[in-house]
């Protein structure tokens, strides 16, 4: 681990210094493949971080980024780095109330979206946010600009980038990371991705993901470790996720490198594999990885699909690779990372008993701290080790096979959910008293949000589900949207007034 360092010049800078013409882009959309050099990435993010500087951004401010997959991204982040500024990725689907909180949440001063999102933010009261710039105006600015004459002189500790995580007991909690988490990363994407950015490999590679680049799991699992690597990424955020479309961008632009959630797996698996489709790897996590999958992958692929296991405070620190699969487990600790099976009381449970999985600090993937919640910050540990919420086993070779949550974080084709925000938005509704989330097993999302209601007495419950969840798609996501909506008389409760939600989710 450098003392000093910048992931705007390990992602970018480093590569521009000696392969100026590298290509380390390319973005695809309905007007054809775009493609972006090393040394045209730098000089854009150097413009861009100049224009910024020149409306005040500085070092510790946060610059939210509310854009789909693609160069302008790309952008934002290694500008704002450069500053020494925290990057702060926001879903575009997101509806006022979620942009409304993350945004007043953090203090975010400027924020970098297209027209949509900027429509959004009109009618909120965010007296930080000074600048709202739209993406279609970023070539213009970044002409205009000074370029930025140095780079923030950054340590492996200083912020860089915070990203909000689903709560289940309260507000969603910014997840603030340093420099070093990019490098906390590499050890398990090289065990996913055997051989990537080594000779015989790197002119070759070509990676690419479905998932968005908002998310831990999109940003760090594969775009900026491709571009740390010399890999040529590919950005391609469909509007709706179509396994024909995916497979044809794969054959087509050669990608050979993918992270795929195991929601998209199991949705390209049901189609037919093009020719001119050659796998390397896969790394896929999120969700529980069925043998199936497993088998599917070499079989019909040729390739290994690799799990990995993390969470937005602490990301890929268990993992496997192709000559290390055992199916039913996620894998091991990753080199450079110590992680433990605990007992209640804070000790190793004993080989196969179900204990939760716990990581130990210092890691150089493990979160800062949560931004304003140094009481949440302290909750989330005992002693040094990072407890993660989620049940597991390990057996004697030190494999981890993934239980349960022990909370009520709700996993949706590929995105984690936490029921507050949900219950919070539904409650806003003129007719609903109460309101509790949960998660449903389902065969294709892992787990279906499931709403359950009670109503104001005299409320006409027809034709309240679908206002319902039309309410949650429009102020907060279509993917926080649930899927069902049920009426009760009553929530079942204990005696101190909690939702007992494993009945709600017994019916």
């Amino acid at each position: 681990m450098p003392e000093r360092m910048n992931i705007a010049d390990l992602c970018c800078d480093s590569w521009a210094a000696t392969h100026p013409d590298r290509v380390a882009l390319v973005h695809v959309d309905e007007d054809g493949d775009d493609p972006w050099t090393y040394g045209e990435l730098k000089d854009a993010s150097d413009g861009l971080a100049g224009a910024l500087a020149a409306r005040g951004v500085g070092r510790g401010d946060r610059v939210a980024l509310i854009l789909a997959q693609g160069p302008e991204v790309l952008l934002g982040h290694l500008a704002t780095m450069k500053l020494g500024a925290i990057a702060l990725p926001l879903f575009t689907l997101f509806g006022t109330d979620a942009l409304a909180f993350r945004l007043r949440d953090s203090g975010a001063v400027a924020a970098i979206c297209d027209a949509e999102s900027a429509a959004k933010l009109a009618g909120l009261d965010l007296p930080d946010l000074a600048h709202v710039i739209l993406a279609g105006d970023l070539a213009g600015l970044i002409a205009e600009a000074a370029p930025l004459d140095a780079m923030a002189d950054t340590v492996a500790d200083d912020p860089a980038l915070m990203v909000y995580t689903s709560g289940t007991t309260g507000s969603p909690k910014g997840v603030l990371h340093g420099h070093r988490v990019l490098i906390g990363h590499l050890p398990c994407i090289e065990g996913n991705h055997e051989g990537i950015g080594r000779p015989g490999f790197i002119d070759s590679d070509v990676g690419w993901t479905p998932a968005d680049w908002a998310w831990i799991g999109g940003l760090m699992n594969l775009a900026l470790p491709c571009l740390y690597y010399g890999v040529r990424l590919v950005s391609r955020r469909m509007p709706k996720f179509d396994p024909d479309e995916a497979w044809r961008l794969i054959a087509r632009l050669g990608i050979n490198r993918m992270f795929l959630p195991p929601t998209a797996l199991r949705r390209m698996r049901t189609v037919p594999v093009p020719d001119g489709v050659a796998v390397r790897s896969i790394g896929s996590g999120g969700e529980s990885l069925g043998a199936d999958l497993l088998r599917w992958g070499h079989e019909a692929l040729g390739a290994p699909v690799n799990e990995l296991y993390g969470q937005t405070e602490c990301n890929l620190v268990v993992g496997s690779r192709a000559d290390a699969q055992r199916p039913g487990f996620i894998g091991q600790a990753v080199p450079g990372h110590v992680v433990a099976v605990l007992s209640a009381d804070g000790t190793p449970a004993p080989t196969g008993e179900v204990g939760e999985i716990a990581v130990r600090r210092p890691d150089p993937s493990m979160f800062l701290r949560y931004w304003n919640r140094p009481d949440q910050t302290a909750a989330k540990f005992q002693g040094d080790w990072m407890r993660t919420g989620d049940l597991g086993r390990m057996d004697g070779d030190g494999y981890i096979a993934f239980h349960s949550r022990d909370d009520d974080v709700i996993t949706s084709a590929g995105y984690r959910v936490g029921p507050t925000e949900i219950e919070e938005c539904l409650c806003s509704h003129r007719d609903v008293v109460q309101a509790a989330v949960v998660g449903i097993p389902d065969p294709d999302r892992t787990e279906a949000i499931t709403a359950f209601v009670v109503l104001r007495e005299g409320a006409d419950a027809a034709g309240i589900e679908d206002a319902l969840i039309a309410l949650v798609r429009a102020r907060l996501s279509p993917h926080m949207a649930p899927r069902a909506v049920h009426v009760l008389d009553a929530l079942p409760m204990t005696a101190t007034g909690k939702v007992i939600r494993r009945e709600l989710r017994a019916r």
